[in-house]
């Protein structure tokens, strides 16, 4: 399975010769490619081609005289192949932001659904347009509402780019968006899952609470989040149990209980304490969401937060034990 986009760094003397030699013959001769002038204007001091492949690949290629950087969803042309990768933020802002511009475009020529939903498309866009993933990502948010059960498209997207354009995890982009994954076969369990990340994200914003993902902690697990607000900080692990027409457990409460066991038995047991046990349920439709708020069960850790979110922004849930958040039911 391929990465989120990244860019690759080749330092060196580069003019159009070497390009054609080393880049262009390698796509013709692998994938059969056309060499294209850019969409948009190249960054200034850099030359710039756009390589679009016979099998709808795409790939953008900018140099000067002393360096180049390389963006492909394509086979890497052997002479690129012992280069650094590096992310969206590590290259020069100007070679960045011509990218993206590029990317986007293509993004919105091929789903043309996503173009009113800017800051979604811009902040999954390494996976939207990846390798591997680049049809099963999109799919899962036009065919499947991004997880939510009961709810259009446009709903969904609605929800998720208000909560992305508030720009609380622009920092982050590469390894949340990442969470998506990007492999060719569309896989709802992993994606619903990352989508609860960003559920459980959003409550804690609307709360007030500042927040950083993928925290670090001495058992060599990453935690989901750190909630920050007044300078305590407190430690804040997601899961997503799925709905009962999807799992074995025979009802939505058993459901909640064996996904809350198997995280709250594994890592958090492992991290010994001071982890509050976020347990999305947006999954389930009303009928089982409704059964879980009312018997509200027991999730195998203290604290938790078991809720639901619905795309209108609307939050319902209950607590266990001693929750150090002001969460708002």
């Amino acid at each position: 399975m391929a990465r989120p986009l990244r860019f690759r760094y080749a330092p060196g003397r580069w003019d159009e010769a070497r390009v054609r030699r080393d880049i262009y013959d390698d796509l013709d001769s692998n994938l059969g490619a056309t060499k294209e002038t850019p969409w948009f204007k190249p960054p200034a001091d850099f030359e710039a081609v756009r390589f679009e492949m016979n099998n709808g690949d795409i790939a953008l290629f900018c140099w000067n005289d002393d360096t180049a950087y390389w963006m492909g969803n394509t086979e890497t042309p052997e002479a690129l192949w012992r280069t650094d990768k590096k992310g969206f933020s590590e290259v020069p802002h100007s070679v960045s932001r011509w990218v993206t511009r590029e990317l986007t475009a293509q993004l919105h020529e091929e789903s043309p659904w996503l173009e009113p939903y800017p800051h979604l498309s811009w902040f999954f866009l390494p996976v939207f347009l990846s390798k591997d993933g680049r049809e099963t990502t999109r799919e899962f948010f036009h065919d499947h509402a991004a997880g939510f059960p009961d709810a259009t498209r446009d709903e969904a997207l609605s929800f998720y780019e208000g909560f992305l354009a508030t720009g609380v995890l622009d920092d982050h982009r590469e390894v949340m968006a990442g969470k998506l994954g990007t492999s060719e076969y569309l896989d709802l369990t992993r994606m619903t899952a990352a989508m609860g990340e960003f559920n459980a994200g959003k409550l804690l914003v609307d709360a007030g609470y500042d927040i950083v993902p993928e925290i670090d902690v001495t058992t060599g697990h990453a935690i989901d989040y750190r909630a920050s607000r007044n300078g305590d900080g407190t430690l804040v692990e997601v899961t997503r149990p799925l709905p009962t027409s999807k799992r074995s457990a025979g009802t939505p409460v058993a459901a909640v209980r064996d996904t809350a066991e198997t995280k709250s038995g594994g890592q958090l047991e492992e991290h010994g304490g001071g982890v509050i046990l976020f347990v999305d349920c947006s999954s389930f439709p009303d009928d089982d969401w409704f059964s879980v708020r009312d018997e509200k069960p027991e999730v195998h850790h203290r604290p938790a937060v078991v809720f639901r979110v619905r795309p209108s922004g609307r939050f319902e849930g209950y607590t266990k034990g001693r929750v150090p958040l002001d969460i708002p039911f």
